[in-house]
């Protein structure tokens, strides 16, 4: 048997990492300004998190949500703590899709309304309503396609006003920071004004962080830094630095009713003590701060060198994009193949870096090195 081919693959087989550092089977040193898509949150192999790790899977790995996980209600409540919504509560899954699935399962619930409005660029994941919601053709089967999601342009509010008005929408959903989307960056006057008009309209307003969020804007939510309380919060990629776990953020608005959300895998033992660690981590290392504070460096190095090809720097915090001239691939393939230095794209000119929180002011001078050699 085959795998299923789903993503054209560079030939790296990557074995070991450490930090913001990677090696291949070859022995081959690469720098991570990538973070495996911007899972690796505290840097990889953690020897704390690999102690905990380890821990736990010398007691237990798996049980059933049938039963009480005393790690669950620790993760709930330090997360409150760390992120400053405390009222709210948590329900664990496994990814951001699921996330985002449950979250706008549970605005339509309370609603009792089937409409969505949607940034255009969005990428929301690929289960059902994910998928709908996410502004690619190419990616929505046909048994998705069902008209529940309307596409707006971002920060025109003026457009999402007009939509929000006729009273059918459930959910509002966007991505603060949009990442596949480009790093294009919602302001402060549109989400406020969102807030406004969704608390106007009885509609329910969902901030996607699965990307954004978990530090990596130099806040703990991007959401943060635009001075707005969403009534829902989607989580993952960060929250467990590579152990597949994900989680919705519920306001108090929401009343739980048995049998609404379930999962098997959600919120497992192992899941819950990756997440309990990188916590351990971004706290006793501050690497929120961290991120605010290398970010900012990186971003304005980039500018003041105004580095040909370069025709935009933009970001917040640890999620950066430079906008290129040119198509990305080359400079992407140039980066990992000569200067051994793993980044991310989206669109079809924008390289996106997206590192663990963890990376020093001297490794952004490195990438910073090995991107002027490729681009000069």
């Amino acid at each position: 048997m085959k795998l299923f081919d789903v993503y054209p693959l560079f030939p790296v087989n990557i074995v070991k990492g450490k930090g913001c550092h990677v090696w291949d089977e070859e022995g081959t040193e690469y720098l991570d300004l990538y973070g495996g898509h911007a899972v690796i949150s505290i840097g990889h192999c953690h020897p704390h998190y690999v102690e905990k790790m380890t821990e736990q899977l010398n007691c237990l790995g798996f049980y059933s949500n049938s039963v009480v996980n005393k790690l669950q209600q620790q993760l709930a409540e330090r997360l409150g703590k760390a992120c400053g919504y405390e009222d709210y509560t948590l329900f664990l899954v496994n990814s951001g899709a699921e996330a985002n699935e449950n979250a706008l399962k549970l605005a339509s619930f309370h609603t009792g309304r089937t409409r969505v409005l949607s940034l255009e660029k969005a990428f929301h994941g690929r289960t059902s309503l994910a998928v709908e919601a996410t502004h690619n053709p190419k990616i929505i089967a046909p048994i998705n396609s069902n008209g529940h999601v309307t596409y707006l342009p971002i920060n025109d509010l003026e457009a999402w006003e007009k939509e929000l008005r006729k009273g059918d929408v459930c959910a509002c959903i966007v991505e603060c920071i949009q990442g596949v989307g480009g790093i294009r960056m919602l302001t402060p006057e549109f989400l406020q004004g969102l807030r406004r008009l969704c608390d106007e309209t009885g509609t329910i307003l969902i901030c996607d962080e699965i990307q954004c969020g978990y530090g990596r804007s130099g806040k703990f939510f991007a959401h943060q830094h635009l001075g707005v309380r969403p009534d829902l919060i989607t989580v993952a990629k960060g929250i467990a630095n590579g152990f597949p776990m994900s989680g919705l953020l519920i306001s108090p608005k929401f009343e739980a009713v048995y049998g609404r959300l379930g999962t098997t895998f959600g919120g497992n033992h192992l899941a819950c003590a990756a997440a309990l660690a990188v916590l351990d981590v971004m706290e006793e290392e501050q690497l929120v701060e961290n991120a605010a504070q290398v970010g900012a460096y990186l971003i304005q190095k980039l500018r003041d060198l105004a580095l040909p090809h370069v025709t935009d720097v933009r970001g917040e915090g640890l999620m950066i994009g430079i906008e290129l001239d040119q198509p990305y691939k080359e400079v992407r393939q140039r980066l990992l193949f000569e200067e051994h230095c793993f980044t991310g794209c989206s669109g079809t000119n924008v390289l996106r870096l997206l590192p663990p929180l963890c990376l020093t002011k001297e490794e952004a001078d490195d990438f910073v090195e090995r991107l002027k050699k490729v681009l000069e």
